[in-house]
């Protein structure tokens, strides 16, 4: 079954131009801005599919350009970010997989709900993060991840139910707790071109490197 993929793009700082077009001749097709998110894609000149939010943070210019080229769709609730409106309607629309982007930047505040979003819609949609030149994905039981040599991979837990024992990595995890704020995984290593995790009892994020994925085609 081919995935249906998108892109999301929030209002933080966005990426470079290159990250998008390549995202989306990856099979990430279609690209819906949230809210503020607008005002990125103009400045980058790439045309959105779809924007979405309250549209209290979009320019007027932007909204003006975008709503002759663009489906904007006005969400006026509050109980839920933007991010959170673009995933909601991207899995009516049958996406099962996104890729955000715009969803760090000077507010710490903001980083953690979006951190946080990609846990809350876990079980609702595939979710990674780009941000700069970090890969984020979340993941929980066995998974088997192709990787090159020498590359650094990051793993961060959540609290000490959950155990990761690893093969693959340089150092080495035993049904190991990972729990934020006590221990972490950071900078470990691939030793060669697959790492296997049995990942029990919770979710972990795995943060790679972009340019290294990238070059060898792992997006």
């Amino acid at each position: 079954m081919i995935s249906k993929k998108c892109i999301v793009l929030a209002n933080g700082k966005p990426p470079r131009k290159g990250v998008i077009t390549y995202l989306l001749k990856s099979g990430y097709s279609t690209l819906i801005c949230a809210d503020g998110g607008a005002n990125s894609a103009r400045k980058l000149n790439i045309i959105p599919d779809f924007v979405i939010g309250d549209l209290d943070s979009i320019e007027k210019d932007t909204l003006k350009i975008f709503s002759k080229n663009s489906v904007v769709k006005q969400v006026k609730r509050q109980n839920d970010t933007d991010v959170e409106k673009c995933l909601k309607f991207a899995i009516k629309k049958g996406f099962d997989e996104a890729v955000l982007i715009g969803v760090t930047g000077d507010r710490l505040d903001h980083t953690f709900c979006n951190l946080g979003i990609v846990l809350k819609f876990f079980d609702k949609i595939k979710l990674n993060i780009v941000a700069e030149n970090s890969y984020l994905t979340a993941h929980r039981n066995n998974v088997e991840i192709k990787t090159a040599p020498g590359e650094t991979i990051s793993l961060y837990g959540f609290d000490s139910k959950t155990k990761i024992t690893s093969k693959g990595l340089k150092y080495t995890l035993k049904n190991t707790a990972l729990p934020f704020g006590v221990r972490e995984s950071t900078s470990n290593v691939a030793l060669a071109g697959k790492v296997d995790l049995k990942i029990k009892g919770g979710r972990i994020f795995i943060v790679r490197d972009y340019k290294v994925m990238k070059k060898n085609g792992f997006i």
